[in-house]
């Protein structure tokens, strides 16, 4: 896929302020994202005279205003599924008492969009924004290869880095493939300590609009895997009646 040079030069200035969380000069962000000074001038001054960055004090650098936030927020606030399913989600991680996470397709990417976290001290931490990974060693992953038809799923896992990410981790590809269809049947995912040691996760799909949506359900070995058969039963379900409703396809 052809990537925008200009547009992702952008969006690192603003992941670079993002991590950082302190204001920048020219020179900095120029250091930390290793492009010329000159093209570094050019998007800075682009995003200063559109009102996404200012500069704090002569020669004491930039920092972004709180343009960006709020049409973030303006956009988040009328998401039809967001706003369909941030309550639900909410309650299903008050009910289970683990993190909650909704994942939506992009192509080939899977990429969380709502997290709620266990208000358990000891939990599992899943990042809106971030992509799912390592598709061959989550429920999320597993979920998602879950709607391909037998040769695509193949085919990707072919050509599919299928590192071990765990010592739990399959990497035979006859054992995915059995492990997705016997999924893919009983309508929930199982990842066992197969991306993070002592985590488990579970996790169901439903459709809307041609996208792949994925709820999972993720905390520590000790508390889910003795109710996996449990919550896995409750995402199934969930997603069945998500994909049932008005607007919605499953």
């Amino acid at each position: 896929m052809k990537v925008s040079k200009i547009v992702g030069r952008t969006l690192d200035f603003l992941e670079l302020f993002a991590k950082e969380q302190r204001p920048l000069t020219l020179t900095d962000i120029a250091r930390h994202l290793e492009i010329p000074l000159s093209s570094c001038h050019d998007v800075l001054r682009t995003l200063e005279a559109r009102g996404y960055l200012y500069e704090v004090n002569q020669r004491a650098g930039y920092y972004p205003t709180l343009r960006l936030r709020n049409i973030a927020d303006s956009v988040a606030e009328q998401d039809p599924i967001l706003l369909h399913l941030d309550d639900r989600l909410r309650r299903l991680r008050d009910e289970l008492g683990e993190s909650v996470a909704l994942a939506k397709s992009s192509g080939m990417r899977l990429t969380y969009v709502l997290v709620f976290h266990s208000p358990n001290p000891l939990r599992f931490q899943m990042v809106a924004g971030s992509e799912v990974r390592g598709y061959h060693a989550t429920s999320g992953g597993k979920a998602f290869l879950g709607r391909l038809g037998i040769d695509d799923l193949r085919k990707h896992l072919a050509s599919a880095d299928l590192a071990p990410l765990t010592a739990r981790t399959e990497t035979d590809i006859s054992k995915i493939l059995e492990d997705i269809r016997a999924s893919e049947e009983r309508g929930w995912f199982l990842n066992n300590e197969e991306s993070v040691e002592g985590v488990t996760t579970v996790s169901a799909r439903f459709s809307w609009q041609g996208s792949a949506f994925v709820v999972t359900a993720a905390g520590p070995t000790s508390r889910v895997l003795p109710r996996v058969d449990a919550i896995g039963g409750r995402l199934r379900a969930l997603c069945q009646e998500l994909g049932s409703q008005a607007g919605l396809r499953s």
